[in-house]
């Protein structure tokens, strides 16, 4: 794996650890349904894009 595809896992992992974050505090804090949503649908495309470019 080359410098470039070790770069993009981590900033993947550490978009990953902030958008779950994000989504614990959404959860308690339920104002908008819809941004939970949003962010369970950014956390599956982050995790899919980890998986491809891990899978390299």
């Amino acid at each position: 794996m080359d410098k470039k595809a070790k770069k993009k896992i981590e900033a993947l992992r550490q978009r990953l650890q902030k958008l779950r974050s994000q989504l614990a505090g959404a959860r308690k804090q339920m104002d908008d349904p819809e941004e939970v949503a949003s962010l369970e649908s950014q956390i599956a495309a982050a995790e899919a894009e980890l998986a491809k470019v891990s899978g390299q």
